[in-house]
Formats: C-alpha cells, structure tokens, sequence
C-alpha cells in the first residue's frame, strides 16, 4: 500500500475519535461528577473506589477506531470481540460515542447529564461491571474470563458466510490454554461457506504483573509460530499516534483485501484448498498515552498501567493534577459539547 491511505482530513478525524475514547474510558474509571471538565477537579468529583484495566484500553480504542473505518468503505458485516473484555470501559465507550448505547439504554443521553451518568455507572453500586458484559449492547463474549475469545469469533462465522468477527486477543490471555488451543481452528473454517475470524494480537507487552511470553521473543520467532499455526500475519508496531493510524489503516485495506482473495477462488472458482488467513499483530505500549511517571515510576509501557494509573487523589493528593492533566491532553473542549 502506499503511504497515503489516510487523507489529512480521514487521519484527524480517526484520531479524534480514537481521543474521544480513551477520555470517555478514564472518565468512566475515575468520575462520578464533572464529566466535560468544566471547573478544576476537586475531591468530590472522583469516585471513591477507583477500578477498570487503563492497560488494555488506549489499544482497543484504536482497533475499534480503525474497524469502523474499514466498515463503511467496503461496507462490511462485521462484528468486534473483545478478548481482554476486562478492560470494559473500552467497548462500553465505543457503543456511547457510536449512538448504540442511548438507544438501548434512554437514560444515558448524548448531552453532559448523560455523560455524567455514563460516567457514574461504571463498577459502581447499582450500576454496571467492569469488563464487557451482557448490558453492554451487542455482547456475545463475557470479558471477565480471559481464553474463550477465539472459540466463541469461530463459532460465530461458521455457516454464516456473510461475517468478519475482528477477534482482539490480549499477550496476557495468549497464554491461557483455551485460546493457545483456539489458534488451530482456522482448519475448520470453509471459505465457501464460512464467515472470516480476523484475530488482532495486541501485543503490549505485560498481563497484571509480568512481561508477556509472546511479546518477549523475537519478532522472528513469533513469526514463525503464527504462520506455524497456518495465519499470515501483518504488522503494526510503533507509539507514535499519526504513523500508528497510517500503519494500521493501510494493514486493514491488505488484510481485507486478501480475504476477498480468498473468498474469490473459493466462491468463484471453485478452490476449497485450505488458504493461511490473515491475521494482525498490533505491537502499542501498554497504557499507551497515559501517565508517563507517577510517583516516580514509569508506567506507560509497564505492567503498572494494567489497572488504575493514579491512585485515590485523597491518599495520594498529587494525583488529582495529574489526573486532570491526563485527561485535558486529549482535547475534550474540541471533541464534545453541551450536545454530546
């Protein structure tokens, strides 16, 4: 591909979606008043007990950001399972910003009450869980129990020719053994008959406490273990927001491009020889566009950002200007208003 599959204008737009996102998931975990930041944040303003997984979500943000954009060029029927689905803030963000979730659940509006309110909710009393749950809209894959995810994307496209399910599978769940197990059952699938599992491996490089296995051999040997397994994979690999958004939109037009390849000599042709799927390798820090240091640790790219980044700012009252610093770095005065 060449270097130009994002116009200037489809680049700022991908990327303020995908900073929409990320603000919408760390309000989730932190806020229960003051969502647009209107005034400084003071105490009250932060919910008392501070749970969510940051680590994962900046990553899934930015795949489901680049999904949407292949969706409507090609016009594709495809769905999003979201492996590390602890990091539920993500997709429950992604459905707000999308319209779904007002539409299913009224009382959360596209205004600042409703922001508020969605802030509000997450792992809160009385409101919703932490991970990717049956209240999210459109969930088929409970998030809380990490290795099903792959299974449950297979099962969904089998004799069901029409469907793309984008699998995002964690490093850390890669080493549960339903999902180790699960890679092999794209020797089942029939591109004559069968949907497509599009697996995205994000690679970023810690699970709760320790380096991930897979994101610590080298990109030669994980190569060969993937195609080891009968995928192609792809790459995409950097920190660097703007080559990040080149790289992965021009990786989606080539994966989509050899599916349409594949189905072609299956469904016109006549050749059911089993094809080597595509498959994405997104290698992005962990926590990517977070805190850097707190407290004088690093966290960005640690296993410290698997959870909460910052701590409670009543025990830790320096965190409460760091917060307000993190989540002002995404520009929300341009990306929301009274109206949503």
């Amino acid at each position: 591909m060449n270097s130009k599959t994002l116009s200037p204008e489809s680049l700022n737009k991908i990327d303020a979606y995908w900073r929409a996102a990320n603000y919408l998931s760390i309000g989730q975990m932190y806020l229960c008043d003051n969502p647009l930041l209107k005034r400084p944040l003071v105490h009250s303003d932060i919910k008392r007990m501070l749970l969510g997984h940051w680590g994962t979500t900046p990553g899934q943000n930015f795949i489901y950001a680049h999904l949407n954009r292949i969706i409507k060029k090609y016009d594709l029927n495809m769905i999003y399972v979201s492996g590390p689905g602890h990091g539920g803030q993500a997709v429950v963000g992604n459905t707000y910003l999308e319209g779904t979730y007002s539409e299913v659940y009224p009382h959360i509006t596209q205004d600042e009450a409703g922001l508020q309110k969605l802030f509000k909710q997450f792992s809160f009393p009385g409101g919703i869980p932490s991970h990717a749950s049956p209240e999210c809209p459109g969930s088929i894959h409970e998030g809380g129990e990490l290795g099903y995810s792959l299974s449950h994307s297979f099962g969904a496209v089998f004799d069901n020719p029409d469907l793309i399910v984008a699998c995002v599978v964690g490093d850390g769940e890669a080493e549960t053994a339903p999902l180790a197990t699960a890679w092999h059952s794209n020797k089942f699938l029939n591109p004559a008959s069968d949907g497509v599992v599009l697996p995205i491996l994000h690679l970023n490089g810690y699970k709760i406490a320790n380096p991930t296995l897979l994101a610590r051999i080298t990109s030669e040997e994980l190569d060969q273990l993937l195609r080891g397994y009968g995928w192609t994979p792809l790459y995409v690999e950097g920190h660097e927001p703007k080559l990040m958004h080149e790289a992965m939109a021009s990786t989606l037009e080539i994966a989509v491009e050899q599916i349409r390849q594949i189905h072609d000599q299956a469904r016109l042709h006549g050749n059911i020889a089993r094809p080597r799927w595509p498959m994405i390798v997104l290698r992005s820090p962990k926590g990517w566009t977070g805190p850097k240091i707190v407290d004088g640790k690093e966290i960005e790219g640690t296993f410290r950002a698997h959870q909460v980044p910052l701590s409670d700012p009543s025990t830790h009252p320096g965190h409460l200007g760091q917060l307000e610093d993190w989540m002002k770095s995404y520009r929300p005065e341009q990306l929301f208003d009274s109206k949503g």
